[in-house]
Parts: structure tokens; sequence; C-alpha cells
């Protein structure tokens, strides 16, 4: 059964504009199969996701199996940057790291192509189950210990993602400028914007941490095995408090049928020693980044983004409204 049903029955996909593999360029192709060591017999889209380009699941003519991503800067100019990212990360992970091995990048200075081991896994059920639901946060418990300190050098929060922290402040300076009338912008975060871009101004101290960190995990970048959790898409890996994936996951659980974020946060064993201030920081940033984003046009190829992030932008600002009233 759904954990709360109360939340939305059918909340916006997290999906990209999917390109099969044969698209990729054919001396591509080529060089992949080389790197993977046979040719590709047969490749399989795989529809959950904000990446745009390829993602499919790949047999090989030797018999064994590998997920293949690639993207060029005509689907979207971003988006080489971001693989080119998750490639030093991924190639950095321990071995012990629930996430799939990485087996190789080819890099045309256009197309960037990742290969990775094939998990036989699926994204947990949506709306989420008790149990699943379950499993992911213990899953999430190991990853913060295990992760903490960092055992791979990687960037700040701040200078992995410079624009969170900084969407109430953006919000604002455009009502000053008259390029945003905040049409339809909550009355609550309207009334108070001064008050929130005051508490946005400590992010960068609140997300300053030792762990390495995901920084994007959600129900479409998890798979879950017979007896594993699995995190996947690791480009936005950083350093940051071992609680921020947890606050960052939250508002896209309550969207997708699960609890109360405060609810799951209050309860988890790594909010255990989180500063409260800190937390109504990070909040408030990812709140505004969320409602400020949700109001910019569409990337080119990710159509669903934007409604995406306005839902979860929603219940981050109930999640703050709820802190603040505490406070």
């Amino acid at each position: 059964m759904p954990v709360n049903e109360r939340r939305l029955a059918a909340p916006p996909p997290a999906c990209g504009v999917r390109l099969p593999w044969s698209g990729v360029p054919a001396q591509l192709r080529a060089a992949t199969e080389r790197e993977l060591g046979s040719a590709v017999t047969e490749a399989v889209t795989q529809p959950g996701g904000f990446s745009p380009g390829v993602a499919a699941r790949v047999l090989l003519a030797d018999g064994r199996r590998a997920f293949v991503k690639a993207v060029s800067a005509g689907h979207n100019p971003d988006a080489p940057a971001i693989h080119r990212a998750e490639a030093r990360i991924a190639a950095a992970l321990p071995a012990s790291t629930p996430a799939p091995r990485f087996l190789g990048c080819i890099d045309s200075g256009d197309w960037v192509i990742l290969m990775f081991e094939d998990i036989e896994g699926r994204m947990p059920a949506q709306p989420w189950r008790t149990d699943e639901l379950d499993r992911v946060l213990a899953a999430m418990t190991d990853l913060a210990r295990s992760l903490d300190p960092a055992p791979v050098s990687a960037p700040g929060k701040v200078g992995r993602s410079p624009s969170l922290g900084r969407g109430w402040s953006q919000l604002a300076d455009a009502a000053q400028a008259g390029t945003d009338d905040l049409a339809g912008l909550d009355r609550w975060a309207r009334d108070h914007l001064a008050d929130l871009v005051a508490l946005e101004a400590g992010w960068a101290a609140a997300v300053r941490g030792s762990a390495l960190v995901h920084s994007d995990i959600r129900a479409d970048n998890i798979l879950l095995t017979r007896d594993r959790v699995m995190f996947v898409d690791w480009p936005w890996a950083c350093l940051a408090p071992p609680w921020y994936d947890l606050a960052a996951m939250l508002p896209s659980v309550a969207m997708q049928g699960g609890p109360p974020c405060e609810q799951i946060f209050a309860s988890h064993p790594v909010s255990r020693h989180a500063d409260p201030g800190a937390v109504t920081a990070v909040v408030t940033g990812i709140a505004g980044f969320l409602v400020r984003n949700s109001r910019l046009p569409a990337p080119p190829g990710l159509p669903t983004l934007r409604a995406f992030q306005a839902a979860q932008g929603e219940i981050a600002l109930d999640w703050l409204q709820a802190r603040l009233a505490r406070s």
C-alpha cells in the first residue's frame, strides 16, 4: 500500500527525452563496443531519470550485459559536462559503494558515452511502499556512514552546485528588476520573501561537511535488487554533511506518496547530530531552488523537469514552514 495516499496520485514523471542506442554515431558505437570488449546485439532504452540522450541496457555478443549512457551537446549543452563529472566520480568510488561498477568512458569532445555494470533491479514502486521505503532509508544510513569521511576527492557542495542556495534571492532580485512579477508564487513565500532571503544566507555554512554525498537521490536514481539497494547517477557527488542526502531526497519522497519530510528526517539515524539551524538553512535553500527553477523555461531534452521541481518545491516549502513554526 502507498505510505501516504494524501499526496499526489500521479506526480510529474521524472523523464528526459531518450535517444535510442542507434542514434549514437556509428564510429562511437564501434568505439564503445571495443571498450566493452564485445559487440552490442540488443539495446533496450530505459525511460526513468532526467538525463537526456541514451540510457540503455545492452546485451553483448559474448553474453555479458552493460548499461550505457550517451549524450551530445546537441541534445543539451550542459549534459556532456555532467556526464564527464559522473565519469570522474564513478571511476573513483570504492568498490564497496552501493553503485554500479564503472566500465569506461568515451569522450569525443561533442559526445560523452559512459559504460557501467548492468544491475538486475528495478526502481522503487510509485507511490512509495512502506517496505521499500524502509529498505532505502536503511541503505542511506549505511551509505552516509561509509562515505564519511569522503574516500575520494570531490568539490564542496557550494562549488559543485553554485545555483543552489540562491533561489529566494534570485526571485527577490527579479521582482525588484521587474523581470518576475511573482505571479503564482505561494502567498506565504511572497509575504516572507525577505525572511527567506535572510535564512538562505546560511546555506554556504550549512552545507560544509566531510562526507561524500550523492546529492541527487530520488526514486529514479535508486535500483532495488533482491538483496541490495543501489544508488545510480553520481554526477553531482560532492562534500557536504552526512545528512544532506536525506534532507534533499525527502521532498520527492513526500511528493511520491511518502510520509511528511520532518516525520522521516527527525527519526532517521543520520539526522541525530544535525544542527537544527543548519538543517533549516538547507531546507530553505532547497525550497528556494525548486520554487525559483520551476518558473524557468524547460531545459532542452527535459520537458517534465519544471513540473517535477514545482511539485517538490511546494512540499519543501510546507516542510520549511513547519520547521519555522516550531522554532
